[in-house]
Protein backbone atom coordinates (compact mmCIF):
# COMPACT_ATOMS: atom_id res chain seq x y z
CA UNK A 1 0.00 0.00 0.00
CA UNK A 2 1.28 3.42 -0.96
CA UNK A 3 0.60 6.30 1.44
CA UNK A 4 -2.12 8.73 0.48
CA UNK A 5 0.62 11.39 0.56
CA UNK A 6 1.97 10.78 -2.95
CA UNK A 7 4.34 13.77 -2.89
CA UNK A 8 7.69 14.10 -1.20
CA UNK A 9 8.37 15.30 2.34
CA UNK A 10 11.41 17.39 3.12
CA UNK A 11 11.79 15.56 6.42
CA UNK A 12 10.48 12.43 8.06
CA UNK A 13 11.24 11.97 11.73
CA UNK A 14 11.63 8.41 13.00
CA UNK A 15 10.51 8.42 16.62
CA UNK A 16 8.67 11.16 18.47
CA UNK A 17 10.22 11.68 21.87
CA UNK A 18 11.47 15.05 23.17
CA UNK A 19 14.11 15.46 20.43
CA UNK A 20 11.85 15.05 17.42
CA UNK A 21 9.09 16.90 19.24
CA UNK A 22 11.45 19.87 19.53
CA UNK A 23 12.26 19.40 15.84
CA UNK A 24 8.57 19.44 14.89
CA UNK A 25 8.16 22.74 16.74
CA UNK A 26 11.29 24.17 15.09
CA UNK A 27 9.86 23.21 11.68
CA UNK A 28 6.55 24.88 12.49
CA UNK A 29 8.23 28.07 13.65
CA UNK A 30 10.53 28.09 10.61
CA UNK A 31 7.54 27.75 8.29
CA UNK A 32 5.72 30.58 10.05
CA UNK A 33 8.60 32.89 9.11
CA UNK A 34 8.71 31.85 5.45
CA UNK A 35 7.36 34.25 2.83
CA UNK A 36 6.77 31.60 0.20
CA UNK A 37 5.55 28.03 0.29
CA UNK A 38 8.69 26.92 -1.54
CA UNK A 39 10.83 27.86 1.45
CA UNK A 40 8.82 25.83 3.92
CA UNK A 41 9.84 22.44 5.25
CA UNK A 42 7.24 19.70 4.90
CA UNK A 43 7.69 17.27 7.76
CA UNK A 44 6.05 14.12 9.08
CA UNK A 45 6.92 12.18 12.23
CA UNK A 46 6.35 8.45 12.73
CA UNK A 47 6.12 7.06 16.27
CA UNK A 48 5.59 3.41 17.28
CA UNK A 49 3.81 4.30 20.55
CA UNK A 50 0.09 5.01 20.43
CA UNK A 51 0.53 8.39 22.10
CA UNK A 52 3.29 10.69 23.29
CA UNK A 53 5.14 9.40 26.33
CA UNK A 54 8.58 9.98 27.87
CA UNK A 55 9.98 7.59 30.51
CA UNK A 56 6.53 7.06 31.98
CA UNK A 57 7.83 4.25 34.17
CA UNK A 58 10.04 6.73 36.08
CA UNK A 59 7.56 9.57 36.63
CA UNK A 60 7.71 9.53 40.42
CA UNK A 61 5.41 12.07 42.03
CA UNK A 62 8.19 13.81 43.95
CA UNK A 63 11.01 13.54 41.37
CA UNK A 64 12.25 16.82 39.93
CA UNK A 65 14.01 17.60 36.69
CA UNK A 66 17.78 17.90 36.77
CA UNK A 67 17.88 20.63 34.16
CA UNK A 68 16.50 24.15 34.36
CA UNK A 69 13.02 24.77 33.00
CA UNK A 70 14.67 27.24 30.62
CA UNK A 71 16.20 24.25 28.84
CA UNK A 72 12.81 23.25 27.56
CA UNK A 73 11.89 22.35 23.98
CA UNK A 74 12.39 25.85 22.56
CA UNK A 75 13.70 28.61 24.85
CA UNK A 76 17.43 28.23 24.15
CA UNK A 77 16.60 28.56 20.43
CA UNK A 78 13.69 30.99 20.55
CA UNK A 79 12.94 32.67 23.89
CA UNK A 80 9.81 34.26 22.37
CA UNK A 81 8.24 30.91 21.42
CA UNK A 82 4.76 30.17 22.68
CA UNK A 83 5.82 26.53 23.02
CA UNK A 84 7.95 27.32 26.06
CA UNK A 85 7.48 25.90 29.54
CA UNK A 86 6.50 29.40 30.69
CA UNK A 87 3.79 29.49 28.00
CA UNK A 88 2.59 26.09 29.22
CA UNK A 89 2.37 27.40 32.79
CA UNK A 90 0.45 30.44 31.62
CA UNK A 91 -1.96 28.27 29.61
CA UNK A 92 -2.60 26.19 32.73
CA UNK A 93 -2.97 29.18 35.05
CA UNK A 94 0.06 28.15 37.12
CA UNK A 95 2.62 30.79 36.21
CA UNK A 96 2.34 32.75 39.46
CA UNK A 97 2.31 29.52 41.47
CA UNK A 98 5.51 28.32 39.79
CA UNK A 99 7.21 31.65 40.44
CA UNK A 100 6.33 31.27 44.11
CA UNK A 101 7.63 27.70 43.99
CA UNK A 102 11.08 29.34 43.79
CA UNK A 103 12.85 26.64 41.84
CA UNK A 104 14.46 26.29 38.43
CA UNK A 105 13.61 22.59 38.44
CA UNK A 106 9.99 21.53 37.82
CA UNK A 107 8.52 18.25 38.92
CA UNK A 108 9.23 15.54 36.37
CA UNK A 109 5.53 14.72 36.02
CA UNK A 110 4.89 18.40 35.33
CA UNK A 111 7.59 18.59 32.66
CA UNK A 112 6.17 15.47 31.05
CA UNK A 113 2.76 17.16 31.00
CA UNK A 114 4.38 20.20 29.39
CA UNK A 115 5.83 18.07 26.60
CA UNK A 116 2.51 16.27 26.15
CA UNK A 117 0.81 19.68 25.86
CA UNK A 118 3.32 20.68 23.18
CA UNK A 119 2.91 17.36 21.36
CA UNK A 120 -0.86 17.79 21.12
CA UNK A 121 -0.32 21.14 19.40
CA UNK A 122 1.70 19.57 16.58
CA UNK A 123 -0.30 16.34 16.39
CA UNK A 124 -1.25 16.91 12.74
CA UNK A 125 2.37 16.25 11.77
CA UNK A 126 2.61 12.99 13.74
CA UNK A 127 1.38 9.49 13.01
CA UNK A 128 1.29 7.38 16.16
CA UNK A 129 1.21 3.60 16.07
CA UNK A 130 3.61 3.63 13.11
CA UNK A 131 6.72 1.45 13.46
CA UNK A 132 9.31 2.06 10.78
CA UNK A 133 10.46 -1.21 9.22
CA UNK A 134 12.84 -0.07 6.48
CA UNK A 135 14.46 2.98 4.88
CA UNK A 136 15.29 2.47 1.20
CA UNK A 137 17.28 4.88 -1.01
CA UNK A 138 15.56 5.69 -4.32
CA UNK A 139 16.07 8.10 -7.23
CA UNK A 140 19.77 7.44 -7.33
CA UNK A 141 20.05 8.18 -3.63
CA UNK A 142 18.36 11.60 -3.82
CA UNK A 143 15.32 10.37 -1.88
CA UNK A 144 14.47 7.86 0.82
CA UNK A 145 11.41 5.66 1.04
CA UNK A 146 10.45 5.11 4.67
CA UNK A 147 8.35 2.00 5.16
CA UNK A 148 5.83 1.22 7.86
CA UNK A 149 5.01 -2.34 6.86
CA UNK A 150 3.68 -2.05 3.31
CA UNK A 151 2.99 1.68 3.62
CA UNK A 152 5.56 4.00 2.07
CA UNK A 153 6.46 7.63 2.83
CA UNK A 154 8.94 9.42 0.56
CA UNK A 155 11.34 12.07 1.83
CA UNK A 156 14.50 14.03 1.13
CA UNK A 157 15.76 13.66 4.70
CA UNK A 158 15.18 11.61 7.83
CA UNK A 159 15.80 12.51 11.46
CA UNK A 160 16.39 9.46 13.64
CA UNK A 161 15.48 10.01 17.29
CA UNK A 162 14.74 6.60 18.74
CA UNK A 163 16.33 7.34 22.10
CA UNK A 164 17.92 4.81 24.41
CA UNK A 165 16.97 1.30 25.45
CA UNK A 166 17.34 -0.29 28.86
CA UNK A 167 20.63 -2.06 29.54
CA UNK A 168 20.92 -5.16 31.72
CA UNK A 169 24.13 -7.07 32.52
CA UNK A 170 24.81 -9.64 29.77
CA UNK A 171 23.89 -12.63 31.91
CA UNK A 172 20.63 -11.12 33.23
CA UNK A 173 17.20 -11.47 31.66
CA UNK A 174 14.14 -9.45 32.61
CA UNK A 175 11.37 -11.48 34.24
CA UNK A 176 8.46 -11.17 36.65
CA UNK A 177 10.90 -10.76 39.56
CA UNK A 178 13.82 -9.16 37.67
CA UNK A 179 13.08 -5.57 36.64
CA UNK A 180 14.85 -2.71 34.95
CA UNK A 181 14.21 0.62 36.63
CA UNK A 182 12.83 2.11 33.40
CA UNK A 183 9.59 0.20 34.02
CA UNK A 184 9.51 0.35 37.80
CA UNK A 185 6.21 2.24 38.16
CA UNK A 186 4.43 -0.09 35.74
CA UNK A 187 5.94 -3.15 37.37
CA UNK A 188 5.06 -1.99 40.87
CA UNK A 189 1.48 -1.26 39.82
CA UNK A 190 1.08 -4.87 38.66
CA UNK A 191 3.02 -6.40 41.57
CA UNK A 192 0.56 -8.57 43.52
CA UNK A 193 2.60 -9.36 46.66
CA UNK A 194 0.69 -7.65 49.45
CA UNK A 195 3.58 -7.29 51.90
CA UNK A 196 6.92 -7.95 50.18
CA UNK A 197 9.84 -8.65 52.48
CA UNK A 198 12.83 -7.33 50.57
CA UNK A 199 13.85 -5.51 47.40
CA UNK A 200 17.36 -5.28 45.97
CA UNK A 201 18.36 -2.35 43.77
CA UNK A 202 21.58 -2.57 41.76
CA UNK A 203 23.28 0.64 40.64
CA UNK A 204 24.79 3.88 41.93
CA UNK A 205 23.30 6.57 39.69
CA UNK A 206 20.29 8.87 39.89
CA UNK A 207 17.85 6.24 38.66
CA UNK A 208 19.08 3.75 41.25
CA UNK A 209 18.76 6.23 44.11
CA UNK A 210 15.28 7.26 42.95
CA UNK A 211 14.25 3.60 42.74
CA UNK A 212 15.53 2.98 46.27
CA UNK A 213 13.62 6.00 47.53
CA UNK A 214 10.43 4.97 45.74
CA UNK A 215 10.44 1.36 46.98
CA UNK A 216 11.32 2.42 50.53
CA UNK A 217 8.30 4.73 50.63
CA UNK A 218 5.83 2.54 48.73
CA UNK A 219 6.42 -0.61 50.78
CA UNK A 220 6.69 0.54 54.41
CA UNK A 221 7.35 -2.94 55.83
CA UNK A 222 9.87 -4.10 53.23
CA UNK A 223 13.65 -3.93 53.46
CA UNK A 224 15.37 -2.19 50.56
CA UNK A 225 18.98 -3.08 49.84
CA UNK A 226 21.02 -0.83 47.59
CA UNK A 227 23.98 -2.66 46.02
CA UNK A 228 26.72 -0.71 44.24
CA UNK A 229 30.46 -0.81 43.52
CA UNK A 230 31.20 2.57 45.08
CA UNK A 231 31.67 3.35 48.75
CA UNK A 232 28.79 5.79 48.58
CA UNK A 233 26.60 7.63 46.11
CA UNK A 234 28.59 10.31 44.29
CA UNK A 235 26.97 13.76 43.97
CA UNK A 236 26.40 15.23 40.52
CA UNK A 237 28.63 18.18 39.69
CA UNK A 238 26.13 20.92 38.90
CA UNK A 239 28.46 23.75 39.82
CA UNK A 240 28.35 26.94 37.81
CA UNK A 241 31.47 26.55 35.70
CA UNK A 242 31.08 22.80 35.12
CA UNK A 243 27.54 23.35 33.83
CA UNK A 244 29.07 25.28 30.94
CA UNK A 245 29.78 21.91 29.31
CA UNK A 246 26.06 21.86 28.43
CA UNK A 247 26.06 25.32 26.78
CA UNK A 248 25.47 25.45 23.00
CA UNK A 249 28.90 26.95 22.30
CA UNK A 250 30.53 23.99 24.05
CA UNK A 251 29.33 21.79 21.19
CA UNK A 252 31.43 23.77 18.70
CA UNK A 253 34.41 23.59 21.02
CA UNK A 254 34.06 19.84 21.46
CA UNK A 255 33.33 19.04 17.81
CA UNK A 256 36.45 20.84 16.56
CA UNK A 257 38.77 19.47 19.26
CA UNK A 258 41.35 16.72 18.61
CA UNK A 259 40.19 13.24 19.55
CA UNK A 260 42.44 13.02 22.61
CA UNK A 261 41.09 16.35 23.89
CA UNK A 262 37.52 15.16 23.36
CA UNK A 263 38.20 12.12 25.52
CA UNK A 264 39.86 14.28 28.14
CA UNK A 265 36.92 16.70 28.34
CA UNK A 266 34.44 13.83 28.43
CA UNK A 267 36.28 12.06 31.23
CA UNK A 268 36.75 15.25 33.25
CA UNK A 269 33.04 16.02 33.16
CA UNK A 270 31.47 12.57 33.38
CA UNK A 271 30.37 13.46 36.90
CA UNK A 272 27.97 16.07 35.58
CA UNK A 273 25.73 13.30 34.26
CA UNK A 274 26.94 9.69 34.57
CA UNK A 275 26.58 7.46 37.67
CA UNK A 276 25.93 10.44 39.93
CA UNK A 277 23.04 11.44 42.18
CA UNK A 278 21.39 14.72 43.06
CA UNK A 279 22.85 15.97 46.35
CA UNK A 280 19.46 16.54 47.99
CA UNK A 281 18.43 12.95 47.30
CA UNK A 282 21.69 11.63 48.78
CA UNK A 283 21.04 13.67 51.92
CA UNK A 284 17.44 12.45 52.13
CA UNK A 285 18.43 8.78 51.86
CA UNK A 286 21.21 9.17 54.42
CA UNK A 287 18.81 10.78 56.88
CA UNK A 288 16.31 7.96 56.41
CA UNK A 289 19.02 5.36 57.07
CA UNK A 290 20.28 7.25 60.14
CA UNK A 291 16.77 7.70 61.53
CA UNK A 292 16.12 3.96 61.21
CA UNK A 293 19.40 3.19 62.96
CA UNK A 294 18.41 5.43 65.87
CA UNK A 295 14.97 3.83 66.09
CA UNK A 296 16.38 0.32 65.78
CA UNK A 297 14.20 -0.56 62.77
CA UNK A 298 16.60 -0.75 59.82
CA UNK A 299 14.87 -1.18 56.47
CA UNK A 300 17.21 0.82 54.24
CA UNK A 301 20.53 -0.96 53.79
CA UNK A 302 23.44 0.39 51.77
CA UNK A 303 25.57 -2.55 50.60
CA UNK A 304 28.45 -0.47 49.30
CA UNK A 305 31.65 -1.65 47.61
CA UNK A 306 29.65 -4.71 46.61
CA UNK A 307 28.29 -6.52 43.59
CA UNK A 308 25.73 -9.17 42.78
CA UNK A 309 27.95 -12.18 42.12
CA UNK A 310 25.18 -14.68 41.40
CA UNK A 311 21.44 -14.56 40.84
CA UNK A 312 18.74 -17.20 40.80
CA UNK A 313 15.32 -16.01 39.69
CA UNK A 314 12.16 -18.00 40.49
CA UNK A 315 8.46 -17.31 39.94
CA UNK A 316 8.09 -16.51 43.66
CA UNK A 317 11.26 -14.45 44.19
CA UNK A 318 15.00 -14.33 43.72
CA UNK A 319 18.17 -15.36 45.53
CA UNK A 320 21.08 -12.98 45.04
CA UNK A 321 24.61 -13.61 46.25
CA UNK A 322 26.11 -10.24 47.19
CA UNK A 323 29.90 -10.08 47.30
CA UNK A 324 31.61 -7.45 49.46
CA UNK A 325 34.56 -6.54 47.25
CA UNK A 326 37.13 -5.48 49.89
CA UNK A 327 36.71 -8.64 51.98
CA UNK A 328 35.47 -11.11 49.37
CA UNK A 329 32.70 -12.16 51.75
CA UNK A 330 29.61 -13.49 49.99
CA UNK A 331 26.12 -13.19 51.46
CA UNK A 332 22.99 -14.87 50.02
CA UNK A 333 19.95 -12.59 50.09
CA UNK A 334 16.39 -13.74 49.52
CA UNK A 335 14.24 -11.02 47.94
CA UNK A 336 10.89 -10.59 46.27
CA UNK A 337 12.32 -8.48 43.42
CA UNK A 338 15.67 -7.26 42.14
CA UNK A 339 15.75 -3.97 40.23
CA UNK A 340 18.64 -3.25 37.88
CA UNK A 341 19.24 0.48 37.55
CA UNK A 342 22.14 -0.23 35.23
CA UNK A 343 21.59 2.47 32.67
CA UNK A 344 20.75 2.62 29.01
CA UNK A 345 22.46 2.04 25.70
CA UNK A 346 21.95 3.77 22.36
CA UNK A 347 19.71 2.02 19.87
CA UNK A 348 21.65 0.83 16.83
CA UNK A 349 20.70 3.55 14.35
CA UNK A 350 21.80 1.58 11.31
CA UNK A 351 19.45 -1.22 12.38
CA UNK A 352 16.60 1.29 12.30
CA UNK A 353 17.67 2.52 8.87
CA UNK A 354 17.39 -0.87 7.20
CA UNK A 355 18.66 -0.77 3.62
CA UNK A 356 20.13 2.72 4.12
CA UNK A 357 22.18 1.65 7.14
CA UNK A 358 25.15 0.12 5.30
CA UNK A 359 25.65 3.41 3.43
CA UNK A 360 26.52 5.24 6.66
CA UNK A 361 30.24 5.72 7.29
CA UNK A 362 31.97 4.74 10.53
CA UNK A 363 35.26 5.76 12.10
CA UNK A 364 38.13 3.62 13.41
CA UNK A 365 36.16 2.90 16.60
CA UNK A 366 33.10 1.81 14.59
CA UNK A 367 31.20 4.96 15.55
CA UNK A 368 29.10 6.79 12.98
CA UNK A 369 30.77 9.74 11.30
CA UNK A 370 28.61 12.79 11.86
CA UNK A 371 28.96 16.36 10.61
CA UNK A 372 28.55 19.41 12.80
CA UNK A 373 24.92 19.80 11.62
CA UNK A 374 24.21 16.24 12.93
CA UNK A 375 24.05 14.81 9.42
CA UNK A 376 25.59 11.37 9.00
CA UNK A 377 28.45 11.04 6.52
CA UNK A 378 27.32 8.56 3.87
CA UNK A 379 28.47 7.01 0.62
CA UNK A 380 28.47 9.35 -2.37
CA UNK A 381 25.63 7.28 -3.77
CA UNK A 382 23.32 8.67 -1.07
CA UNK A 383 22.69 12.41 -1.26
CA UNK A 384 19.50 12.29 0.86
CA UNK A 385 20.14 13.44 4.42
CA UNK A 386 20.21 11.25 7.53
CA UNK A 387 20.28 13.30 10.73
CA UNK A 388 20.83 11.95 14.23
CA UNK A 389 19.10 13.21 17.35
CA UNK A 390 21.20 11.52 19.99
CA UNK A 391 23.97 8.97 19.75
CA UNK A 392 26.60 11.56 18.78
CA UNK A 393 28.42 11.95 22.09
CA UNK A 394 31.68 10.99 20.40
CA UNK A 395 31.34 13.94 18.00
CA UNK A 396 29.26 16.57 19.83
CA UNK A 397 29.89 15.87 23.51
CA UNK A 398 27.93 15.02 26.63
CA UNK A 399 24.77 16.91 25.65
CA UNK A 400 24.06 14.53 22.77
CA UNK A 401 21.50 12.46 24.70
CA UNK A 402 20.31 15.19 27.09
CA UNK A 403 17.41 17.61 27.09
CA UNK A 404 19.87 20.49 27.34
CA UNK A 405 20.60 20.24 23.61
CA UNK A 406 17.22 19.60 22.01
CA UNK A 407 16.13 23.18 21.35
CA UNK A 408 19.30 24.48 19.70
CA UNK A 409 20.06 21.21 17.91
CA UNK A 410 16.59 21.17 16.36
CA UNK A 411 17.07 24.66 15.00
CA UNK A 412 20.41 23.67 13.49
CA UNK A 413 18.90 20.64 11.77
CA UNK A 414 16.03 22.66 10.33
CA UNK A 415 18.48 25.29 9.07
CA UNK A 416 20.57 22.58 7.43
CA UNK A 417 17.57 21.02 5.71
CA UNK A 418 16.10 24.37 4.64
CA UNK A 419 19.38 25.51 3.09
CA UNK A 420 19.68 22.46 0.84
CA UNK A 421 18.90 22.87 -2.85
CA UNK A 422 15.78 20.90 -3.71
CA UNK A 423 16.13 19.07 -7.01
CA UNK A 424 13.06 18.14 -9.07
CA UNK A 425 11.39 14.94 -7.93
CA UNK A 426 11.65 12.11 -10.48
CA UNK A 427 8.59 10.06 -11.26
CA UNK A 428 9.30 6.86 -9.37
CA UNK A 429 5.74 5.70 -8.75
CA UNK A 430 5.69 2.80 -11.25
CA UNK A 431 9.04 1.49 -9.97
CA UNK A 432 7.91 1.90 -6.33
CA UNK A 433 4.68 0.00 -6.95
CA UNK A 434 6.70 -2.82 -8.51
CA UNK A 435 9.00 -2.89 -5.46
CA UNK A 436 6.06 -2.99 -3.08
CA UNK A 437 4.59 -5.87 -5.02
CA UNK A 438 7.76 -7.84 -4.28
CA UNK A 439 7.90 -7.04 -0.54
Amino acid sequence: MVSQDNDVYDLIGIGFGPSNLALAIAVEEHNARCDSAGDRVRALFLEKQDDFGWHRGMLFEDATMQVSFLKDLVTMRNPASDYSFVSYLHAHDRLADFINYKSMYPLRVEFHDYMYWAATRVKDSVRYGHTVTDVVPVAGGELLDVYVGPERFRTRNVSVAVGLESSLPPEIESSERVWHNLDILHRAAAFDVEEPRRFIVVGAGQSAAESVSFLHERYPTAEVCSVFFRYGYSPADDSNFANGIFDPQAVDLYFDAPEDVKRMLFDYHRNTNYSVVDGDLITDLYRRAYREKVLGRTRLRMLNASRVADLEARPDGITAVVEHLPSGERTPLEADVIVYATGYRPVDVTRMLGAAGPLCHRDEENLLRVRRDYRVVTDDSLSAGIYLQGGTEHAHGITSTLLSAVAVRSGEIVASIASAVRSPVPDLLPRTLAMIGDR
